[in-house]
């Protein structure tokens, strides 16, 4: 009688948005193909409607519009080839786009081949430009610091020459000539005369380079080097490079061979340098000539080149968006069957209700702009499949959907948690955050990225800011009742304040010498609003503010968890599920309650009476002693025989949740199946007459087969045929599943604790930084050490209490919201609307 009274109240109430997923319908959509592109892309302006792939037991190669695909993505690669180019070059893409005409998609594609090619040719013969630049800078560097290696040799040759013709002739004997000697007296009489080799190489391997030379002549060789001047671009990378200059000087066509090959394995340029000199300032000037000539060029080609990709970048935005575009209304057209005629296109999907309207009309406008003779048929059908689900959400509350959706994303038209995370969520936090001055902090960080909303939304931020700026309204809520939770607690960076007027408490004397031994004494009405001030540094402040946070924090995690079992309620009474109802939401109102809902009951007496009964007693005896007098525990009258009813209670909800529901559920599907065979034996019975009395009108059938299989039932049905009643099956969920309950609801109960654990260690850390570090600092009588002390404080402040206190309020708040709460009621075991939508695609849907 009480359930038919509430049902018909909550029918009266007006319906919540986000309460239930929008109504889903499936829908069919037979078009015909000259309007299909231009019906699938008013679609995808719309975004309301998500399409059923009918072609999924086909490769991407095997649909019917893989060439157009293939374009797509092979102007998609132009584009980025475009764009990549566009940021070598430094060159800025203008955010306001130069109005240009309509432009199809082949003479988009005829376009972007003509820049591309342009582009390739140009950069082609800017690599050769630099190319030759390079090695003519490189060939000017060797000439210049090779011809001083060259001109040094050559002073020091003629007196070593005549010491090494005395030793020589003096011994009797002939010995091979000094490299150097070689050098001054190559002829006729010397035909393996001093040699050399020069050339320029990277500074980096130039020890592993002269290692290298040494060891393949044997030591037979002179190495010299000399850094150079300028740095040379490298002209696959665009960094620029140190070099260094090296001439050797050898002797031998073999060990030529081998300099050479080793040069050309370290990637050394070697360059020819002339031993005259004359001949060598002649080259000089050549060069210099040509360098210059080759920098004219180089410049104007890079202008030429910085124009081309400016006229392309000012174009780039928009001709990326129609490709993304495109390739994505190719790839839905590929999720959607011709029929038999070969002349429509026939495909399936699911939008919400109220968008049928829309869709009708974007249809009629796609079959008008496309001038099709057939207009474009759209009818509701039946699915097997449970419809996606789909919440309308905006800026406000879809970060709380994302938190839910985290989860789990909610089964169809369940009830969706997020209607509550909106409210509870920031104010959990706010219980293990409280401090007014730190909740300021964040309404400001909040606030300043609320009041740069439009600009920051057009921004390509990081992935920390992109989160915070995606949270700021959930930031804003928990700075709020963080404020609130602060001014509840008193505290101020910890240090509380008279706000709400003057304490109730004063010292027994001027001196307040015994306020930390004896107490207080109260001397007028308890303070208005909040902790009393005075209770900081009191002799009983901790263990007031901790057996205060407690009890609030069980107070609200009871209430909490009430919550997620009444919305069980409103989950099984929409689907019609009275089984639920009697047989799990009754009994877990009744066990929960009778426990801790008793328990919060004791905690309300207690601080409304003052009484001095010790809860922790009254809980454990009420198990272990429940007939016991409780003397002076006892908090008001008939206290004892309500414990012995409420742990009967309690006694008879565990089995009330494990047995009734899994033997109804079987003596159901036992009467199912019975009705089931007899109107399986009734149809025979009818289709076996029809077909002797067919028989007698002269008319010739076949065999009449009555198998289950060739009755014409629904899918659904003939489904649900098949389904074999697993009882052992059942009976093991719901014993799991009640288990879970009774178990939970001690652990989860407990769990709520971590809101008096966290809100004390902020208190705690916040005492010491400001005790420990700012007052210790400013009671030194010197600049330095107060300036220090406060940037210690401020640094403390700002990455411990701010940052790491915060996230991990931030993620105590969410496991208090995604277990102890959504295990009541969620299943969260449902899928997304993913609508077709052009404003959802990004650069990795190219």
């Amino acid at each position: 009688m009480f359930l038919d009274k509430m049902e018909k109240f909550l029918d009266n109430l007006t319906p919540m948005d986000l309460m239930r997923s929008e109504k889903m319908t499936f829908v069919q959509l037979i078009i015909p193909a000259e309007s299909a592109h231009r019906a699938i892309s008013y679609l995808g302006e719309l975004g309301l409607l998500q399409f059923r792939d009918l072609n999924a037991d086909k490769s991407p190669f095997q649909r019917t519009f893989v060439n157009q695909v293939k374009r797509c993505a092979e102007m998609s690669r132009k584009l980025r080839f475009f764009k990549d180019q566009i940021n070598k070059a430094g060159i800025m893409s203008s955010s306001h786009t130069a109005l240009q005409p309509e432009i199809d998609l082949e003479d988009l594609e005829i376009q972007l081949a003509e820049h591309e090619h342009e582009l390739i040719e140009m950069n082609s013969n800017s690599d050769k430009l630099r190319q030759s630049y390079n090695e003519l800078l490189e060939f000017k560097i060797v000439l210049q610091k090779a011809c001083g290696f060259l001109v040094s040799s050559h002073g020091r040759a003629i007196p070593d020459e005549r010491e090494l013709q005395e030793n020589v002739y003096s011994n009797d004997f002939v010995e091979t000539t000094s490299l150097l000697e070689q050098e001054i007296r190559p002829g006729p009489s010397n035909p393996s005369g001093l040699r050399f080799i020069s050339g320029i190489i990277c500074k980096s391997k130039l020890l592993r380079f002269e290692r290298m030379l040494f060891r393949a002549t044997r030591g037979n060789m002179l190495f010299n080097q000399a850094p150079a001047d300028d740095q040379i671009m490298d002209p696959v990378s665009a960094e620029m490079i140190e070099k260094t200059v090296f001439v050797v000087f050898f002797s031998g066509e073999q060990a030529r061979t081998k300099i050479l090959k080793i040069c050309e394995a370290f990637g050394a340029n070697c360059y020819p340098v002339p031993e005259d000199i004359s001949k060598q300032r002649q080259i000089t000037r050549e060069v210099s000539s040509r360098l210059t000539d080759l920098e004219a060029t180089l410049d104007a080609g890079l202008r030429h080149r910085n124009k081309a990709l400016a006229s392309v970048g000012e174009h780039l935005s928009d001709w990326m968006n129609m490709v993304r575009r495109e390739k994505a209304v190719y790839d839905t057209l590929n999720m959607l069957n011709f029929d038999v005629t070969k002349k429509c296109l026939v495909g399936e999907g699911w939008c919400p209700i109220f968008a049928k309207t829309q869709i009708q009309e974007a249809l009629q406008r796609a079959t008008f702009d496309s001038s099709s003779q057939v207009g474009i048929i759209c009818h509701p059908m039946d699915a097997v499949e449970s419809p996606p689900t789909y919440f309308r959400t905006n800026s406000f509350t879809s970060p709380y959907q994302e938190i839910v959706d985290a989860y789990g994303v909610a089964r169809y038209q369940e009830a969706n948690p997020a209607v509550y995370t909106t409210i509870v969520f920031p104010f959990l936090f706010a219980v293990m955050f409280g401090d007014w001055g730190h909740g300021i902090c964040l309404l400001l960080g909040a606030l300043i990225l609320i009041a740069r909303e439009s600009k920051l939304s057009t921004q390509k931020l990081g992935s920390f800011m992109e989160m915070l700026f995606g949270g700021r309204y959930v930031l804003l809520l928990m700075s709020l009742f963080s404020i609130y939770c602060g001014l509840i607690y008193n505290e101020f960076f910890s240090v509380p304040f008279h706000i709400f007027g003057e304490s109730a408490y004063r010292c027994r004397d001027n001196t307040c010498r015994d306020a930390h031994t004896i107490g207080l004494v109260k001397v007028r009405d308890p303070y208005p609003f909040g902790v009393d001030p005075k209770w900081r540094g009191s002799r009983s402040e901790l263990a007031f503010l901790n057996s205060m946070k407690m009890k609030m924090s069980i107070l609200l995690g009871v209430v909490h968890m009430n919550l997620g079992i009444i919305l069980s309620y409103f989950n099984a009474r929409f689907f019609g599920n009275s089984l639920d109802i009697r047989y799990q939401f009754v009994p877990q109102m009744i066990f929960l309650n009778s426990l801790f809902g008793y328990l919060s009951l004791l905690i309300v007496v207690k601080w409304c009476t003052g009484s001095q009964a010790d809860l922790y007693h009254v809980m454990i005896y009420m198990f272990l002693s429940p007939t016991d007098n409780l003397g002076d525990n006892e908090l008001f009258w008939g206290q004892r025989p309500l414990q012995i009813v409420l742990l009967l209670l309690a006694l008879i909800a565990a089995p009330w949740m494990l047995f009734p529901k899994p033997f109804i559920l079987k003596k159901i599907h036992t009467e199912l199946v019975t009705k089931e065979a007899m109107t399986m034996s009734f149809l025979r019975l009818i289709f076996y007459v029809a077909g002797i009395k067919q028989r007698f009108q002269g008319r010739s059938y076949g065999i009449l087969n009555t198998s289950e299989m060739d009755l014409e039932e629904p899918d659904s049905a003939r489904q649900h045929h098949h389904e074999e009643f697993n009882f052992s099956e059942v009976f093991v969920h719901q014993m799991i599943h009640a288990i879970e309950f009774i178990l939970g609801s001690v652990s989860n109960t407990a769990s709520y604790l971590r809101l008096w654990a966290l809100s004390l260690a902020h208190s705690e850390l916040s005492t010491v930084f400001y005790e420990k570090v700012l007052l210790l600092a400013w009671g030194y009588d010197n600049l330095i050490i107060r300036l220090l002390g406060l940037a210690v404080f401020a640094f403390a402040t700002a990455f411990i209490l701010l940052m790491m206190e915060t996230l991990s309020a931030f993620l105590h708040a969410l496991r208090l919201h995604w277990v102890e709460f959504q295990n009541k009621f969620y299943h969260g075991d449902g899928y997304k609307f993913k609508p077709f939508s052009f404003a959802a695609l990004t650069d990795d849907d190219e």
